[in-house]
């Protein structure tokens, strides 16, 4: 058993300590995860990678201890949790947006808008949502990928699955996305 799944078994037994001791050791693939997931977001985003690494890691950390089975199924969970401060962060944008300071558009204008970052990811997660009710896989497999920066192969290994399975699972969801996030786009 590696130094990393016996500390996680720890943890879930109820060792606080574990936790610390165990974040430097998977720190630096956290962070890479990070910036691989922040590479999806558009300029000037104002998360960074060391920020949503310690989020994700608060949130871990501040949650009931799970079972982490290992390393994999840890970074499976850390690509969760990487999500919701993700979205998260994207309603609170939208929360300020909406509040004090409001520009008014007139109709024309307002039509015309692109969507905003924090309006994009907050409309993937919905959407992910319901593609959890039907394919709960196709839902971790995106959260592996976009939101925990995953490999191919780091996915299959989280999943249980090989790699040629991530492929083609990967391009199912990305349609399936695709359609629930731009139906006229889908019916053209």
């Amino acid at each position: 058993m590696g130094e990393v799944t016996l500390l996680l078994q720890r943890a879930h037994e109820g060792d606080h300590s574990a936790l610390g001791r165990l974040f430097p050791l998977v720190y630096e693939e956290l962070r890479r995860s990070a910036r691989r997931a922040l590479a999806h977001e558009r300029d000037g985003h104002t998360l960074q990678p060391t920020e949503l690494v310690h989020e994700a890691f608060f949130k871990l950390a501040g949650s009931a201890p799970a079972s982490w089975q290992n390393r994999a199924h840890f970074h499976a969970i850390a690509a969760r949790a990487m999500r919701q401060v993700l979205v998260e962060h994207a309603r609170r944008q939208l929360t300020e947006k909406r509040g004090g300071g409001v520009i008014h558009l007139s109709l024309g204008k307002a039509a015309a808008a692109q969507p905003t970052a924090a309006e994009e990811i907050v409309a993937l997660d919905e959407a992910l949502d319901r593609l959890g009710e039907l394919q709960p896989r196709l839902r971790s497999l995106v959260e592996h990928r976009y939101f925990g920066g995953l490999s191919e192969r780091e996915t299959a290994e989280v999943l249980g699955v090989s790699e040629r399975t991530v492929q083609r699972d990967w391009a199912r969801a990305r349609a399936w996305l695709h359609r629930e996030l731009y139906p006229a786009a889908a019916a053209s």
